[in-house]
């Protein structure tokens, strides 16, 4: 009996040394036979730096056709700045195949992000940003809180000339700046009802102060709201408390 397992355990023995040079000489032998040579990017690329793209790719790619790893190469990829997703494809006989969908940004979100049209917060780092958009701020989990009211805000205070920015503080206080630097502020009750309930007024709290440009509108009180007015350079004098229009009421 001992006689017969001693060639057994030589040959298990024997299989164990030779399955991971078997391995090794596999892999070396794919990837020299079949190696990737082309890298195929589809997409409209503006802010993706494609040499950091190649460079990125080109230590998986090495790898040869049928070695590659496709979702390393994905998630690779998937980190990139300005990546908001990454497929990845391989095409007999010598071709990777990425395609990429660029962030397109909304809007500015605080101080150091940016927020993409279909959502998503990503850093703006280097890369030069688009002038003009919207700043938007507030805590992430109420993005689409911030996005709804600026939607509104921008569409019911066009005749005042557009909306600049929205933001909802860590109290939940809610505040809006229109083009021309005026703060309007919502409080954190009803924020909407709010907005409109001013915009309706808006014209004509204008077409009655001709002269004088609005700086801060206070929408916190119950029965209406607080004004502050710039006062003309010919008619300069000590700063006033604002006036509540038409009963302050108590503020919320």
């Amino acid at each position: 009996m001992k006689a017969l397992l001693h060639p057994v355990v030589w040959l298990l023995a024997l299989v164990l040394v030779a399955l991971p040079v078997v391995g090794v000489v596999d892999g070396w032998w794919l990837t020299t036979h079949f190696p990737l040579r082309t890298l195929r990017v589809q997409g409209e690329l503006k802010r993706v730096d494609r040499a950091q793209l190649r460079a990125t790719v080109l230590p998986y790619a090495q790898r040869g056709f049928f070695a590659v790893d496709l979702g390393q190469v994905q998630r690779a990829v998937d980190r990139l700045p300005w990546v908001e997703q990454a497929q990845v494809r391989k095409h007999w006989p010598d071709v990777l195949e990425l395609r990429i969908s660029e962030y397109r940004p909304f809007a500015r979100w605080g101080a150091t992000r940016l927020l993409s049209a279909h959502g998503h917060l990503f850093p703006a780092g280097k890369v030069q940003v688009p002038a003009g958009l919207p700043l938007l701020d507030g805590p992430e989990a109420r993005v689409p809180e911030v996005v709804a009211l600026y939607n509104q805000a921008r569409e019911q205070l066009a005749n005042a000339g557009g909306v600049r920015g929205v933001a909802i503080d860590r109290r939940g206080s809610w505040s809006i700046t229109l083009a021309d630097g005026t703060q309007v502020v919502l409080g954190r009750d009803d924020p909407s009802s709010r907005l409109e309930r001013f915009a309706a007024l808006l014209p004509q709290l204008i077409a009655q102060n001709p002269q004088r440009r609005l700086l801060r509108a206070d929408l916190r009180y119950t029965n209406g709201f607080a004004l502050r007015w710039a006062v003309p350079e010919a008619a300069a004098s000590p700063a006033r408390a604002p006036t509540p229009l038409p009963n302050t009421g108590s503020r919320t």
